[in-house]
């Protein structure tokens, strides 16, 4: 089925008390997880939802709710820190901060996936422009890591115009593609489906 036709299909399914997500998923053959690393950032159209953004700086800024250096010392404690990769959806910091960070930080950050890197958090310096740019840059931004034979990613919501999440899901699908070795030939099937609802199989 063409992907329009799979999200009208989609829109057709009863509707929920609250706004459901629309989710890719590639299924993946010929892969191997040890082997074949995927681990990569891809910049969509439109946005999906709003994202929490915590920084690592040298000094405070209204710009973002940020943590100082002197403060990390507080995060040895594990409640503390599991509250705040739990509340966070991406984290930021300066390279000069980034070794005192992974100390302090990385041993949690680092498995799930929100490790500021050279791809998305780490910006040259510390000043409004910086931070608003990279800020700029989450909004769009999405991160997709291997971790089994199956690709499952939010591209959208059910109250997006049609046309977006089309365009979205496109950007994700091509992104995938090029990462993988063989890219289509490792694809087995992609289908799209609403938080609650079933899969539908589709063509891009």
């Amino acid at each position: 089925m063409k992907l329009k036709e799979a999200l009208n299909e989609l829109k057709k399914e009863e509707k929920k008390k609250f706004e459901q997500s629309v989710d890719l998923i590639v299924n993946l053959k010929g892969i191997d997880l040890k082997r074949d690393q995927v681990n990569i950032v891809v910049n969509i159209p439109h946005k999906i939802k709003e994202k929490k953004v915590c920084g690592f700086f040298s000094a405070k800024t209204k710009l973002v709710d940020s943590i100082t250096e002197p403060e990390f010392a507080k995060y040895k404690d594990k409640k503390a820190l599991k509250n705040l990769v739990r509340d966070y959806d991406y984290f930021i910091s300066t390279p000069g901060l980034m070794a005192k960070v992974a100390t302090a930080f990385g041993k949690v950050l680092g498995p799930v996936g929100k490790m500021p890197s050279p791809q998305l958090g780490i910006i040259g310096q510390e000043n409004e422009n910086a931070i608003k740019n990279e800020l700029g840059k989450i909004e769009k931004a999405i991160k997709i890591r291997l971790k089994e034979p199956s690709i499952k990613v939010l591209a959208g919501r059910e109250n997006m115009k049609d046309e977006e999440i089309v365009q979205n899901i496109e950007s994700i699908y091509n992104a995938i593609i090029n990462a993988l070795p063989k890219k289509k030939e490792n694809v087995r099937n992609v289908m799209i489906k609403l938080t609650m609802g079933k899969p539908i199989r589709v063509e891009i």
